[in-house]
């Protein structure tokens, strides 16, 4: 243990950060490790980066190992960290350490999910305990760990389960929160003595954050009787809570103007119209009549009217104000609001159009960050078919602006907002092409195309793009006069920002064109992907993926015939982007590069057997390189998906190639293997084992040289692998089941199965998929000595921790033993070692019940 700050500093080290993890491994196996790591990340005395470390190691720790069939924590440990967990927070609070905290805090909700209240009765008794009107400091710990613990109520799937830990959190904390809350409300907005210093008022401020975001999570599922009956003291207007912290903005907690991290009171009022959009979503009738939302709507409407928010730090407030206003129009109760021309013309002018500029911050993230651009201008609102309730951190400004526009079209008022929008649109296009050599006419343009895609959609879907179109919308003739001529232009005609617009044109509106329309302008992105801008390349590798994903009804629109021609100049064009890195980080770094990758060679199949050996070496050369240091597991699963479906679709046309295969790719195999690179050794297994499968003559040698490796406990550690692994060695059974059983090797099979798959709960399916491919290669002679005590096992396991997962497969593994066309395999067979164990056995499973073994057998025959 004294060498622990030690290890958690070599954890941080890439040169020595393996052999670290190894040792935190060895010593988080010893009882009483991690309220010792608990201890040291509170000693203020330590550095901070190990107690920071330690706080990462001891969340991960308790992640990974709080219920673990194999590992789990010990008893008294469990209980020492429930213990002293909050008072961990109260500690933490006085220090100040907010990153710490955080870990803390998503420990605590990793325990509670389990937990709580069965384990923990007093987790909440003890944080209302914790409370305090004096001390603001405390409350923020106290309020974080709460927190922590709801949070993931947002996302959860209502059951009685949930509702029962959801009633039993507000029989206890309702009241004390809702007290608190008002008596925090007070001292800010009264600016009491209590908060007279700019630290004191800086922990009453982060308390109302806390708070909330609180309130959020105890009423996004339903509505709590408490929080109704005081509904009217936070959303009454004109001076209802909410509405006066929209007001409330203290000068010593503005930030400085440079800043991106919102403000405090940035923060509170982006929190409250979080809440204001639940309300209209999930309780609108609790809002008819108070006048609330008319009067939140004014308040958004003088808040970010005619971009009075500018700044990147209130980009949070922004777009959740706008989201709100999407909301209120979607829900159709508010039409005497959002309905005449005239405020829709207001809306579009003072709120949807100064937002739905490219800003300059936004500019310089294209050029100095184009991946983060990329990402964000792919994201979408929740009502767009993007982010879930209660999932708002990645949509930008414009997006949300945009959705506004939806929500008009999409709310009855196509024909008004058309016309409305449509002006603006004429009006930025004009001004684009009065203005062509000025250096920045292009933004005019820019906004005119994010404004139509906008006014355009009725419906879209992150996998689809846009599913409907307002009907009063030309789009293909819009494509014509204004966006082809920029993706026919040579790279430098114009700004790379509108040839990535007609690129994103095309890629939102893929499922509205005609497949003749699509070929046409495919090999216009194909020569996109040669561009030196990285969002234009970029951008087009996205497009061709999802052009070649669309599907008509169960089929797929594209086959192979329609792009066997320029498939291999794709597969080029995207993977010398990839290889032109400089770095493994790099070259892992764009993954939707390789998606495409994989994209095309699954769509051009057999196709591509004239080049498969050029495309195999530059994939195994870029899999040497990343395997270095793994860094996007996105990109990983993408290469090793892009030579699965090579393998698969040139082995299937050309079996004599598999040796060429097999060349290329046992080598980085067996050094990945050698060197445990943990990410990817389950891929290695699922590649090994389609090889195997694909041989239908005598299996190499090589693979059997293979098999005893596989066959160890070592093996078998990570649980990632485990599904590889059955596969592997079901190839194994199905090609080389003659030499298993001449070695004995089908028997430690047979020990990992009874001994590592069947006894867990998680992996128990992996254990009868391998138990059925034995009964089906393994010769029943050869069997016959193990079979009881396979059956014992089975049914030991049945009767200590029975599951309804369990008893289908295990019921499904007993039919299909004896059902299936082995010689000497009989229901007979596997009735008599039933009846071994005990004579006239009652088996006895929900709806299948098996009295005695006539029964059993009649239904095997039936």
């Amino acid at each position: 243990m004294a060498d622990l700050p030690s290890l958690l500093l070599a954890s941080l080290s890439p040169g020595t950060r393996r052999q670290a993890e190894q040792n935190l491994q060895t010593l988080s196996l010893q009882p009483g490790f991690l309220p010792q790591l608990l201890r040291l990340v509170l000693d203020a005395s330590q550095d901070r980066s190990v107690r920071l470390a330690g706080s990462v190691y001891l969340k991960n720790t308790v992640k990974s190992r709080w219920e673990d069939e194999e590992s789990a924590v010990a008893e008294a440990d469990k209980v020492t960290l429930r213990r002293d967990l909050i008072p961990a927070m109260m500690t933490l609070s006085g220090l100040s350490d907010k990153a710490v905290r955080a870990q803390i805090a998503e420990t605590i909700s990793s325990i509670a999910v389990t937990d709580f209240p069965e384990k923990w009765p007093d987790l909440i008794d003890n944080l209302v305990a914790s409370l305090s009107e004096s001390n603001f400091s405390v409350n923020v710990g106290v309020l974080q760990t709460a927190h922590s613990i709801f949070r993931p109520w947002r996302a959860a799937t209502r059951s009685d389960s949930l509702f029962t830990v959801i009633n039993f959190v507000l029989s206890r904390f309702g009241k004390p929160f809702l007290q608190l809350f008002q008596y925090t409300a007070g001292v800010l907005l009264s600016r009491s003595a209590q908060v007279a210093s700019k630290s004191d008022l800086e922990f009453a401020a982060q308390t109302q954050v806390l708070l909330v975001e609180i309130y959020y999570d105890l009423t996004c599922q339903d509505l709590p009787p408490d929080f109704e009956d005081t509904q009217n003291q936070f959303f009454g207007a004109p001076s209802g809570l909410f509405l006066q912290f929209l007001d409330w903005d203290p000068s010593e907690l503005r930030g400085d103007p440079d800043d991106i991290s919102p403000s405090l009171p940035s923060q509170v009022k982006t929190h409250i119209l979080e809440i204001a959009e639940l309300y209209v979503k999930l309780y609108p009738e609790t809002l008819q009549g108070s006048g609330a939302v008319e009067a939140l709507v004014r308040k958004v409407w003088e808040l970010i009217g005619s971009g009075k928010l500018p700044g990147l730090a209130d980009d949070g407030l922004v777009s959740q104000a706008l989201r709100f206003l999407s909301t209120a129009i979607r829900s159709g109760y508010y039409k005497d609001i959002f309905g005449s021309r005239d405020t829709i013309s207001s809306l579009v002018q003072g709120v949807v159009v100064p937002n739905i500029g490219l800003r300059e911050h936004e500019i310089e993230q294209f050029e100095d960050d184009p991946l983060e651009y990329i990402r964000l201008d792919l994201s979408l609102p929740a009502s767009s078919g993007g982010l879930g309730l209660g999932s708002h951190d990645v949509v930008t400004r414009r997006q949300a602006a945009a959705d506004v526009l939806r929500a008009l079209v999409g709310s009855g008022l196509e024909t008004e907002t058309t016309e409305v929008a449509g002006a603006w649109i004429a009006q930025g296009l004009r001004e684009y092409n009065e203005n062509r050599t000025k250096e920045d006419s292009w933004k005019a343009k820019d906004t005119a195309i994010y404004l139509l895609t906008a006014v355009a959609t009725r419906g879209s879907t992150t996998q689809h793009g846009v599913t409907s179109t307002n009907a009063l919308v030309d789009i293909v003739q819009f494509f014509s006069e204004h966006i082809f001529q920029d993706l026919e232009a040579d790279p430098g005609s114009v700004h790379p920002v509108l040839q990535v617009d007609a690129i994103r044109f095309l890629y939102t509106f893929r499922t509205q064109l005609t497949k003749p329309q699509l070929l046409s302008v495919l090999p216009h992105l194909v020569r996109h992907l040669g561009s030196n801008n990285y969002v234009c390349y970029t951008y087009a590798a996205i497009s061709i993926e999802r052009i070649l994903f669309i599907r008509q009804g169960t089929q797929l629109l594209f086959a192979q015939a329609d792009i066997h021609e320029i498939a291999p100049h794709i597969i080029h064009a995207l993977l010398l982007k990839i290889e032109q890195a400089q770095s493994p980080e790099k070259v892992a770094e764009n993954d939707y590069l390789m998606k495409c990758v994989m994209r095309v060679i699954i769509t051009a199949r057999s196709t591509l057997v004239p080049d498969y050996e050029k495309i195999l070496q530059r994939l195994v050369r870029i899999l040497g390189i990343i395997s270095s240091n793994p860094s996007n597991p996105n990109f990983d699963q993408y290469i090793f998906e892009s030579i699965s479906a090579l393998m698969r679709f040139v082995v299937t046309s050309n079996p004599a190639t598999l040796p060429i295969f097999e060349q290329a790719l046992f080598g980085p195999a067996t050094i990945i293997l050698q060197q445990d690179i943990d990410q990817y050794i389950p891929y290695v297994f699922q590649l090994l084992a389609q090889m195997l499968e694909l041989h239908t003559t005598d299996v190499p040698v090589a693979y059997r040289d293979l098999l005893q490796f596989l066959l160890t406990p070592a093996s078998w550690q990570q649980k990632g692998s485990i599904p590889g692994l059955v596969k592997l060695l079901k190839a194994f059974l199905a090609r080389d089941s003659a030499h298993m059983v001449s070695t004995g090797q089908f028997t430690a099979v047979l020990a990992v199965v009874q001994q590592r798959l069947i006894p867990s709960k998680i992996n128990d399916v992996w254990g009868f998929q391998l138990l059925q491919s034995v009964m089906q290669n393994i010769p029943p002679t050869q069997l016959k000595q193990y079979f009881r005590a396979i059956i014992v096992a089975l049914l030991t396991r049945l009767q200590t921790s029975k599951t309804d997962s369990y008893v289908y497969h295990f019921v499904h593994f007993l039919l299909f033993s004896m059902a299936i066309n082995v010689e000497g395999l009989t229901p007979d067979f596997v009735i008599s070692a039933v009846e071994e164990i005990q004579p006239q056995y009652t088996l006895v499973a929900d709806s299948h019940e098996f009295r005695d073994s006539s029964d059993t057998q009649d239904v095997a025959k039936g």
